[in-house]
């Protein structure tokens, strides 16, 4: 059998062939390599931006959640009751004052009598999107940023599984008798709310042009939420007073405002939740005066 063998320079020529044809599929594989990435990379950053889009659309429309109610559903919903205690201390007398041993027997006989405690965003979700309520819920909340708020009434309601709303004048810090920045950042650290209650306590009938609202709502709202490191979603009006065109201008702000006993504005409900204030008073006279502002509160 003859076995042919190339010669010499038809060797070189499959050599300088083969190299060849290995160069370029080199290239080829690092070009592949290279527009991988790129394609890639424009993936993540489609995604990036369609996960961006869809959260501002779920914000606005929160989808999830469902159709939002009418103003007159809202309204014609059964009110949650809402308490309002400022000062909480011996040594000063006033409708606005209760005593720390007064405070404490009325957190327990509103854990006694089933009530739970319910933050804003769970008030916010039952009116505007029918959720379901703990069985008689109830809302705790504190105005003008006092510190006992803090070194008192966080510390008793917390013995009882409750949380509280503190709305903060935000004019108080770090001053005498008021709460630090750090204290108002540890009760929203601990499971607590805390809204906005204006700058220096002026009344939003008072807000008459742009300054005014910068002064008193837009710029004290930044301030509180880099100190407690999330939205501020709530607003107490000062004294309790509002007018429609204020509570229409808070709904740009604010997801519900609270007064204090005055009428609803059964156009912007939201923005005008009623709570009675707290005096003094036994604990069989607290419920009476829950019973008697919002109804009873049926159990689940």
């Amino acid at each position: 059998m003859l076995t042919l063998w190339p010669d010499n320079k038809t060797t070189n020529m499959n050599r300088k062939f083969i190299i060849l044809c290995a160069v370029l599929l080199g290239f080829t594989v690092i070009g592949c390599n290279k527009a991988k990435k790129t394609t890639e990379k424009s993936g993540a950053d489609t995604t990036a931006v369609t996960e961006k889009e869809s959260a501002t659309v779920n914000e606005t429309s929160s989808p999830a959640n469902g159709p939002k109610n009418s103003a007159s559903v809202i309204y014609a919903k059964q009110q949650v009751p809402v308490l309002c205690y400022h000062r909480i201390e011996n040594d000063h007398k006033g409708d606005y004052t209760v005593s720390p041993a007064t405070f404490s027997a009325h957190m327990k006989v509103l854990h006694d009598s089933g009530y739970h405690s319910i933050s804003p965003a769970k008030l916010y979700d039952y009116l505007v999107y029918n959720k379901e309520l703990p069985a008689k819920p109830i809302l705790i909340t504190f105005d003008d940023s006092r510190v006992e708020h803090s070194v008192i009434a966080a510390k008793v309601m917390e013995k009882y599984g409750f949380r509280g709303v503190f709305f903060i004048m935000t004019i108080t810090y770090n001053k005498k008798n008021y709460m630090t920045t750090d204290q108002i950042a540890q009760l929203a650290k601990a499971g607590h709310t805390v809204g906005l209650h204006s700058w220096d306590h002026t009344m939003v009938t008072k807000y008459k042009e742009e300054a005014d609202w910068q002064k008193e709502v837009v710029a004290p709202k930044a301030k509180l939420e880099k100190i407690v490191g999330m939205p501020v979603e709530y607003w107490a009006y000062p004294n309790g007073v509002f007018d429609h065109k204020g509570a229409e201008e808070l709904s740009k702000y604010f997801k519900l405002s609270f007064s204090l006993s005055t009428k609803r504005d059964s156009i912007v409900p939201l923005q005008t939740v009623r709570r009675i204030i707290v005096p003094d008073c036994s604990p069989e006279r607290l419920m009476k005066s829950i019973h008697g502002s919002f109804g009873k509160v049926k159990k689940a």
